[in-house]
């Protein structure tokens, strides 16, 4: 069984927010900002948690004591290569954020373990007991798949969900060659159906009206 010390989470915080017209993450839910209740729900499943986000200084002031920023660097619209080892990547700057496949990439290379949890920081409903039993089953995931994701009708669930670290040179290549897609990158390789006893916990919180939803 997967434990704690044998997984690392990732947390992606780099969104625009452009539906909701302020910063997602620090949205007050229950009177705990977004990102800070997705960070604890990270918690329970392992004991490091990146934040990737290009903007650390953000929030640096919540209650975040187990978690570590690793700060994006956007990528320029030229072909670049990015390699494993942070110290070697070439990241040439820009304005604007390249998704959250380049985000995750950024933070997979600070991985070490076996597994990684990845989640985005706009999933209040989050459910910890879900998300610990899908980790306790990832010994049984088979050794060609490269992660354990829920399915729906429209594709993969790329931010809830679990990534071998073995993954980055396929997902390096992927970036390095434009791709920007979870789904199209994805469905080039074999990846784990997760259950889903919960679809709530799926659930984004995207505009004002989600939020007055769940408030």
């Amino acid at each position: 069984m997967t434990t704690r010390s044998e997984l690392t989470a990732i947390v992606l915080a780099g969104g625009k927010s452009s539906r909701m017209g302020r910063d997602k993450a620090l949205l007050p839910v229950k009177g705990v900002p977004l990102l800070q209740r997705v960070c604890q729900s990270a918690e329970s499943c392992a004991n490091i948690v990146y934040i990737v986000t290009p903007w650390p200084e953000r929030y640096q002031h919540l209650l975040l004591p187990d978690c570590q920023f690793v700060k994006e660097v956007f990528l320029s619209s030229e072909k670049v290569k990015i390699q494993e080892s942070t110290e070697n990547s070439i990241l040439l700057p820009t304005s604007h954020s390249e998704g959250p496949l380049v985000g995750f990439a950024q933070g997979l290379a600070k991985v070490n373990t076996e597994w990684v949890l990845l989640l985005a920081c706009d999933l209040p409903r989050l459910r910890v007991e879900v998300l610990q039993a899908w980790a306790a089953g990832l010994d049984n995931v088979e050794g060609e798949a490269i992660a354990a994701l829920a399915h729906h009708p429209k594709g993969w669930e790329p931010l809830c969900g679990f990534y071998r670290r073995r993954c980055l040179p396929q997902l390096l290549e992927f970036i390095n060659q434009g791709g920007r897609s979870f789904q199209q990158w994805l469905n080039q390789y074999s990846v784990k159906v997760l259950p889903l006893p919960a679809p709530e916990m799926l659930f984004n919180c995207n505009t004002p009206e989600d939020l007055a939803s769940i408030q």
